[in-house]
């Protein structure tokens, strides 16, 4: 294998790849012995026919494919290891030579991260927060509490209201004709909740149990699904049951079900408190999410588009793993929200632009600084690991790599440039 890096302007790279005509054909061999057994020629038993038949029947590229497509990301993997890039993106890879009996030849142009140039980044100016807890919103922390301690009770004396939850069966039709992923049984649905097409639950506020509901809607034109994008539809729904919430009276016998306090205005009081603390905090964060912001305005990077698409798929797919710990496949979300993947995609740009930013310019403060976690900060961030997956330390070293140890190691100086950029800002 040959390696040509080319850098280019904006910090992206190009690197051309070239893998030996030997190489390749080996490939082509191996695609063949793994394909054989599926392909039949006439005059000979299913499994048996020579590779060079096969080629002649079905022309000398007929395993090109599958070699290619092992031998780019082997040999892209290679190239990363002796070019001395420190690459931040998927690469955007393009076959320009792929011919029997000649070298494999493709490019990959990747994003390197970008050189940061600090402006200012000690004693920027932030505003100053002001921490108070009214009434109302200590009231609306009892209020949650006692939604928490609600039951459930069925509703058979009157229609359904917003904030019920109705369990109906449906299926939805477009030109008189059901579609795909559009019917339902004994779902339980939330008036109110915003979980269906915008339409949808309102028009089901008013029934009641027993009845048949047409509910008629418009899919968003930003629709997943294209063939229903824009189209107006018809949901067949039959209301099997009404459900409500009943609340639990706010007196002293709640505080003593919900707390360790006798009284509710004791309750009240701790909740307050807890608010206090819990301002303070937050108050801290938005002082250093202000002051890391001024950095970042203050700094100077030329950030390539494509890490902001590689960290904007990147952040899509977290959001698909938690959704998917919830229940609910990413397809599902998409159709319940109407949202698309490109346009999840395209939304989460800026946030992910901003995540770039910001660890870019912590990290150059961190450089700049000379910013090192300690040895006895490793260990105890170690011992943190080890109690939160319940192991022991020395285990937690040996399942640490040295790459894993360096990226922690990291973590935590940027962390620390966090705490010397907040405490040197002055509050206005």
């Amino acid at each position: 294998m040959s390696l040509q890096v080319e850098k280019m302007e904006k910090n992206m790279a190009k690197l051309t790849i070239e893998v030996s005509a030997e190489d390749l054909d080996k490939a082509m061999e191996r695609a063949y012995q793994k394909q054989k057994s599926k392909i039949t020629l006439p005059g000979f038993r299913k499994g048996k026919a020579p590779r060079k038949m096969i080629e002649r029947m079905y022309g000398k590229g007929v395993f090109m494919e599958d070699a290619v497509n092992a031998l780019v990301p082997e040999h892209y993997s290679k190239a990363l290891d002796e070019c001395d890039l420190e690459i931040v993106s998927q690469p955007d890879i393009n076959v320009t030579q792929m011919e029997p009996g000649k070298a494999l030849i493709f490019t990959a142009e990747v994003a390197v991260k970008p050189e940061v140039t600090l402006g200012e980044y000690k004693g920027v100016e932030v505003p100053k927060a002001e921490i108070t807890v009214t009434d109302e919103e200590v009231d609306a922390e009892v209020k949650k509490e006692q939604e928490k301690n609600s039951r459930t009770v069925t509703v058979e004396d009157r229609a359904a209201a917003k904030d019920d939850i109705v369990t109906i069966d449906f299926e939805g039709f477009t030109d008189g004709v059901a579609f795909e992923g559009g019917k339902g049984t004994d779902y339980p649905l939330t008036l109110g909740s915003g979980t269906f097409i915008p339409g949808f639950e309102d028009q089901l506020i008013g029934a009641n149990t027993g009845d048949h509901v047409e509910v008629k809607v418009t899919f968003p034109e930003e629709y997943q699904a294209k063939e229903l994008a824009g189209k107006e539809a018809v949901f067949q729904c039959d209301v099997k049951k009404i459900e409500a919430k009943e609340l639990p009276e706010l007196d002293d016998d709640f505080a003593k079900d919900v707390s360790e306090f006798d009284t509710l205005a004791e309750y009240k009081e701790s909740l307050k408190k807890n608010l206090t603390e819990k301002k303070e905090k937050e108050a801290a964060t938005e002082k250093e999410n202000a002051a890391i912001d001024k950095v970042i305005e203050n700094a100077q990077m030329d950030i390539p588009e494509l890490m902001i698409q590689s960290q904007a798929r990147q952040m899509m797919d977290d959001f698909g793993r938690r959704m998917q710990s919830q229940g609910l496949s990413m397809d599902q979300y998409f159709q319940f929200t109407g949202m698309t993947a490109e346009k999840m995609l395209e939304d989460m740009k800026p946030q992910a632009l901003k995540r770039i930013q910001t660890r870019l310019v912590l990290e150059k403060v961190a450089e700049v600084e000379n910013i090192q976690p300690s040895e006895e900060e490793v260990e105890a961030e170690i011992a943190k690991m080890a109690e939160a997956y319940k192991m022991e330390a020395d285990k937690i070293k040996e399942l640490l790599g040295d790459a894993e140890l360096d990226q922690m190691k990291k973590d935590m100086a940027v962390q620390k440039a966090v705490t010397v950029i907040a405490e040197a800002a002055k509050e206005v």
